[in-house]
């Protein structure tokens, strides 16, 4: 286990910015969530922490030492990635072994190691089998146990559930929680799925562009998002946004923000609104409406309410208090 800094990093190719300046204390054991849209630079960050990408400027520290200049393999940590990168003529077993294997560990220790990451991954009837005679699930859990067995100080992930279906994604993230909260292990995880990032994190990081718009814990960051982009990444459905001229909120300029959940239909409101069409989605309701001035709205109301019809007009309203309010630049004033 281990703290992890980041102190002003900076990644440059050639005259290209792709990360500025980053700036984050990783307590011991804290499960650290880098989430942003394509591009954004949060592999990029990652693979830094992990020594594969160099740094431009700043400065990498794991539990106190500088890892600037450091080798991947001294770093003591451990990677799982996309696309579970396992050996397909080995087994499971050996699979998970090999790290310990070219460590030269004793025969005696590998199998103990082995054997206590196949029970924590409910591993143990696969072990002499193939990756090919395997399910994706099963799978993930062979790459994250090679990386247990090393008993790294950080764990790093990279996407390691984009590759499973829905179901299986939603099963797997509540076992890599679990099993860091079990192991008590620093953990950073890159994702591109908000719900990943609000389901898993102790705290996220929400990437835009190279920079990290705001770090904090899932709940504040929904409540209080900093900037236009993570109000509008952040939730799903995401936020609506609305010209704030149409309310004399900021003479014309900036935006006002509603989540879906705050925007109600009612009999008289402050903007009327044509339904588009309807999402009914069992336990709730997701109704698309759109205003005369462009404004696409979507309002979240639970399944017991009543569901208007495709055409109809409605007024919609909400509180004052539920209003984000951002600059033409995107800022939150």
């Amino acid at each position: 286990m281990a703290t992890v800094t980041l102190e002003d990093v900076k990644k440059s190719y050639g005259k290209t910015d792709v990360i500025h300046d980053v700036d984050v204390n990783i307590a011991d054991g804290e499960f650290i969530v880098i989430v942003g849209p394509s591009g954004c630079g949060k592999s990029t960050l990652l693979r830094m922490v992990a020594g594969l990408e160099s740094i431009t400027s700043g400065e990498i520290r794991i539990d106190g030492r500088r890892g600037n200049e450091v080798e991947p393999q001294d770093r003591d940590i451990a990677m799982v990635f996309q696309n579970y990168a396992l050996y397909p003529h080995m087994s499971v077993f050996d699979n998970m072994a090999y790290g310990l294997k070219i460590a030269k560990r004793p025969k005696a220790e590998i199998a103990e190691r082995v054997a206590e990451a196949a029970r924590l991954l409910q591993l143990e009837p696969y072990l002499q089998r193939r990756p090919r005679e395997l399910s994706g699930g099963q799978r993930q859990r062979v790459a994250m146990g090679r990386a247990i067995v090393r008993k790294p100080a950080v764990f790093l992930f990279d996407e390691p559930l984009s590759n499973l279906d829905a179901k299986l994604r939603v099963q797997m993230r509540l076992e890599i929680k679990a099993l860091q909260r079990k192991l008590g292990v620093t953990a950073l995880y890159v994702t591109h799925d908000q719900i990943e990032a609000m389901t898993m994190a102790d705290r996220i990081i929400v990437m835009n562009a190279g920079v990290a718009d705001q770090i904090g814990a899932p709940l504040e960051v929904y409540a209080n998002p900093r900037t236009a982009f993570v109000a509008g990444f952040i939730g799903s459905p995401p936020t609506n946004f609305i010209d704030a001229a149409l309310f004399g909120q900021s003479d014309g300029a900036g935006q006002i923000g509603l989540r879906p959940e705050h925007v109600h239909m009612a009999e008289k409101g402050r903007l009327e609104a044509t339904v588009g069409s309807i999402e009914a989605l069992g336990a709730e309701t997701l109704i698309h409406l759109y205003a005369a001035n462009g404004a696409q709205i979507t309002v979240r109301q639970d399944a017991t309410q009543p569901i208007p019809h495709e055409g109809e007009t409605r007024a919609l309203t909400w509180r004052d208090t539920d209003m984000m309010r951002f600059d033409p630049a995107g800022r939150r004033v």
